[in-house]
Formats: structure tokens, C-alpha cells, sequence
């Protein structure tokens, strides 16, 4: 039987608790599913924004790659991706590199090389990308998150969400990515990729996902693409990602 195991990789500002969601999802469909936090990351949200971990600041693009190729590498076979954000970069980066058998890259941070100059795109940007703002923990405050990642929602709601899942973060991680650590070999052949987007996400604007997406046009694989209507960056969490979901897992359904 073709292997139904997926892996989940969360982005920046999140941990693991953020797929809980799509874990039971995926389970009522047959899948099994895990979703590790990256280093650092690991308890209960409060307690981390209360208790960054000093070491979380030193923490890189080239770290998480790493972290989950050893995850992979533990594994009796390799599993189906489905990453968000800089998840979903990380998950291009791993099919890149040959590992999983296919992957799911919603509203994926863009590799080295792919830009934007919307201006909602560097509003939402530029403060986690500040080279001159030192290696401590970066902290997500309410109304930011509400502007970056939950723009489609009303403010109580909002601070609901962020209450829940926001944790600290390092601003090395999207800085590394701008250099050689976030490049993808695009004409590499790969395993089937499924990109998602959001039409209303200002984080990772859905015209930069379409960049992505074409920089394979050269390449051999697999490739689909699907953007969602009314969707922020927080397209897995927000009312409605059941449908995200029930999409990625027909996707995968249908390439395992």
C-alpha cells in the first residue's frame, strides 16, 4: 500500500499545536500525521511569549531544513509534505532535495531570488527582515498579527487566534532565506508539488505564489495550483480552512 504518512511544517510565529486542526482532519481520512515543532518552538504558546528561549535568535532557514531531513531520514519510508509559510518553503526545499513523495506548499514564503514590491507585502515584511534590529527573539504584538496574518477576520477573533497559537520567533530565519540557504534549483525534475494561495494575504501576496509557481515552468514534475477566495495568511486556521484542507487531502489522495 502507497505510503498516507504527512508531515506538517508549520511558518514563522507558530508552532505544531497550529495543525492539531488538520490532524484530526486527516485522520478521519485515512492519513496519519504528525506535526513537529521546530527548535525552540516546542509548549504551549503563552508560556513561550512569557519565555523565549535566548537561543531561539540564532535559529536559521539552513536549521529547519536540517531538523527535518533528520526527521525524515528516522522514518521507515518517506512521507507526504504539506507545509505553510516558511513551512511551505521548507517543504519545496526538502522535494528540491529529494525528500517526500510529494508536497503541499500553502501560501509558501518565496526561495532566494522571488521578490515583491507590493507595498502590503513589504509592510508585512520589513519588520522581520530588520538587519539592524540584532539577534533577540522577535515578538508578534496583537495588532500586527491581525495586519499581517488575519486581515480577513474582525479584531476579536483575531486575538482569539493569536492567544492560541502565536509564539516568539527568529528573524534570522527570513533573513537567511534571501541568501543561498532559501535558493531552489527550479529546473531540477521533483516529485508532484500542490501550491495554495489566499487572495487576501498580505504576508505572501497570492501574485508572489504565482511567481513561484511559474519559476518551475522549465522543470519536470508534477504541478498544480489553487487559490482560495476571501483567504488571509491564515488560511489554515481561519473559518473555512476545512476546505484548504479537504482540498490538500484530495490532492494527496490522488498521488499516493
Amino acid at each position: 500500500m502507497a505510503p498516507r504518512n504527512i508531515l506538517f511544517i508549520h511558518g514563522m510565529y507558530m508552532n505544531g499545536e497550529s495543525w492539531n486542526p488538520w490532524i484530526e482532519r486527516a485522520d478521519s481520512r485515512d492519513f496519519t500525521a504528525v506535526a513537529p515543532s521546530w527548535p525552540f518552538h516546542q509548549g504551549d504558546p503563552k508560556f513561550l511569549r512569557n519565555h523565549p528561549d535566548p537561543a531561539l535568535g540564532e535559529l536559521q532557514f539552513h536549521h529547519l531544513v536540517e531538523f527535518y531531513k533528520k526527521y525524515i531520514d528516522a522514518l521507515q519510508e518517506q512521507p507526504l509534505l504539506v507545509g505553510h509559510s516558511v513551512g511551505g518553503l521548507i517543504a519545496q526545499k526538502l522535494i528540491n532535495d529529494g525528500y517526500g513523495t510529494a508536497a503541499v506548499c500553502i501560501s509558501p514564503a518565496p526561495p532566494q531570488g522571488i521578490f515583491s514590491f507590493a507595498p502590503e507585502f513589504l509592510k508585512a515584511n520589513l519588520p522581520h527582515l530588520n538587519f539592524f534590529a540584532g539577534i533577540a527573539p522577535l515578538e508578534m504584538t496583537e495588532k500586527r498579527f491581525h495586519e499581517t496574518f488575519c486581515n480577513t477576520m474582525n479584531r476579536a477573533d483575531s486575538d482569539a487566534a493569536f492567544e492560541r497559537y502565536v509564539v516568539p520567533e527568529s528573524r534570522r530565519v527570513p533573513q537567511s532565506i534571501l541568501s543561498r540557504q532559501g535558493r531552489i534549483k527550479f529546473k531540477r525534475s521533483h516529485a508532484p508539488l500542490f501550491f495554495i494561495a489566499g487572495d487576501s494575504d498580505n504576508l505572501i501576496p497570492l501574485s508572489l505564489v504565482n511567481k513561484n509557481v511559474r519559476a518551475y515552468r522549465k522543470s519536470e514534475g508534477k504541478m498544480d495550483f489553487r487559490a482560495f477566495a476571501k483567504r488571509s495568511h491564515f488560511i489554515c486556521n481561519q473559518p473555512g480552512w476545512e476546505e484548504v484542507a479537504d482540498a490538500t487531502f484530495h490532492w494527496l489522495d490522488a498521488h499516493v
